[in-house]
């Protein structure tokens, strides 16, 4: 049994919709993944760490989520004109390589940030070259429903004669009169019988790499045609959430929900989820701007733009501070504040795995206290439950840090909200720092040793009143990056923000 009243905001409808899956307990989750032909960006990063939020909140819910993400290593033209080389195709032949060893190196890539990052890996990771027959057997069958046409080896969608029976634009607003006034001046040019329609099959010219046979001849599958496929073959027909950024709405996202409806005539996804832009100092973050700032150039500060390095925990908490479906604006100052933040949670961390109830029969429990520990705590879960909104549950969840950090300083005795608030709200903070902001540690893993060595010749200085000593201890550990606290029961430490 779900125990909350979780809400989408759903890009198909406009509106917030509750959250009820196909088959719960089961959900089945699509996000388009990358065209694997180029290092990811910072823009690629955001979207899908914030489906990876989506997906570890849904799972800490208690569904059974199956999360399909994608690898694109065919089809992706350099003009969503259907025109020009296949963007991996035309990587491999100026670097002299295999289109394959492309698709390896930054493949790999992909997958080394994403795990720096600290994203879950998807239940399923499909390439479109592997399902080349499905994307066959697919476009046959639209051909055979009247919404696809052949000419020359190629084939592509009828739209207009799709948007006699259903309606093609609906999800990004567009209007199919307003495409063909659009693209009135293209008429007569190219292959296809509207300039609007898009390709399913292309048929391979003299000298491209990556060709396949089909009923057509020699060819390889449009860019779109492999997630109407892919996401049919491991989620169904109809599946409950596909995600992306707000880019691939159209024609991406518009072309898919065409070719599902024109194959089975099926609405193929119920909740539409699509991420928003990623700004740099207030301007959209592109590589004509030449503020397009790549994940290794964050982490190593070495991008002219940055002043320092920036940390993936740093910049994952720097998401977390923006809602999905809003612009996130990376700035120095924006990625300072989240750096400090990042630690100020993280100490909080520590204390909350080593602290311990103490209990006290001569200390009643102070009910306004445990109303409002109880009342922060449904906070952070009425944060999430509002279409994910990481950003009101992680104020939420400092708001909860304050409480931590005054029983650990003694201004609030544990016996005063009891055992059981005790438990639950370091169960709760922690749960939700690790297991769903997916928040972690990157210090090195010994530091607890390591430290409690320095602060017993801490302890001992200050026993011998060598204060000399202690003033010396204390400037090396800021050095560590490491501040010494003395507390009313003895010595702690925490990472410095």
């Amino acid at each position: 049994m779900i125990p909350h009243q979780l809400k989408v905001f759903n890009t198909l409808s406009r509106t917030k919709e509750p959250f009820e899956p196909l088959h719960p307990p089961f959900v089945g989750m699509y996000v388009c993944g990358p065209t694997v032909y180029n290092y990811v960006h910072l823009g690629n990063c955001r979207t899908f760490t914030c489906f990876d939020i989506i997906y570890r909140y849904l799972k800490h819910l208690g569904y059974q989520v199956r999360y399909v993400r994608n690898i694109t290593d065919v089809g992706h033209l350099e003009s969503d004109a259907d025109e020009g080389e296949d963007k991996i195709a035309k990587k491999a032949r100026l670097e002299n390589l295999e289109p394959m060893e492309v698709v390896q190196r930054y493949a790999n890539h992909f997958h080394l940030v994403m795990e720096q990052l600290n994203n879950l890996p998807p239940s399923i990771e499909p390439q479109a070259t592997g399902h080349i027959v499905e994307q066959i057997e697919m476009t046959k069958k639209i051909i055979e429903n009247g919404f696809a046409y052949q000419v020359n080896g190629s084939v592509y969608f009828d739209v207009r004669k799709y948007n006699l029976h259903y309606q093609y634009g609906k999800l990004s607003g567009r209007v199919i009169e307003e495409l063909i006034a659009g693209t009135r001046d293209l008429e007569g040019q190219g292959e296809k019988r509207n300039p609007e329609d898009f390709a399913l099959w292309k048929k391979a010219a003299p000298g491209h790499i990556m060709r396949w046979q089909s009923p057509w001849g020699e060819g390889f599958p449009g860019w779109h045609l492999e997630c109407s496929v892919m996401s049919q073959k491991y989620l169904g027909q109809t599946f409950d959430i596909h995600g992306g950024g707000m880019d691939l709405k159209f024609p991406h996202h518009e072309c898919e929900i065409a070719q599902s409806v024109g194959y089975c005539g099926k609405e193929p996804v119920k909740y539409w989820l699509h991420t928003n832009m990623l700004t740099v100092n207030g301007v959209r973050m592109s590589k004509s701007a030449g503020n397009g700032i790549l994940p290794h150039e964050l982490f190593t500060g070495t991008h002219p733009l940055l002043e320092r390095p920036y940390s993936p925990m740093t910049f994952r908490y720097a998401i977390l501070q923006t809602h999905y479906r809003s612009t996130m604006d990376i700035s120095n100052d924006a990625l300072k504040a989240a750096h400090k933040g990042y630690v100020r949670v993280i100490n909080g961390l520590r204390i909350a795995k080593k602290m311990q109830y103490l209990p006290d029969e001569n200390t009643p429990v102070q009910s306004k206290i445990v109303e409002e520990i109880q009342q922060i705590i449904q906070n952070i879960y009425k944060g999430m439950d509002d279409d994910f909104n990481t950003a009101v549950a992680l104020s939420a969840l400092l708001n909860l840090l304050k409480k931590i950090n005054s029983v650990h300083n003694g201004q609030i005795k544990p016996a005063e909200i009891g055992r059981e608030t005790f438990q639950q709200m370091l169960n709760t903070y922690i749960t939700f720092v690790e297991e769903v902001f997916g928040l972690r540690q990157e210090f090195r893993p010994d530091i607890e040793q390591v430290m409690e060595v320095l602060l017993n010749v801490y302890r001992q200085a200050k026993q011998n009143k060598d204060f000399g000593m202690v003033d010396k201890l204390r400037a090396e550990f800021r050095k560590l990056g490491v501040v010494v606290k003395d507390m009313k029961d003895g010595v702690d430490w925490a990472y410095e923000e």
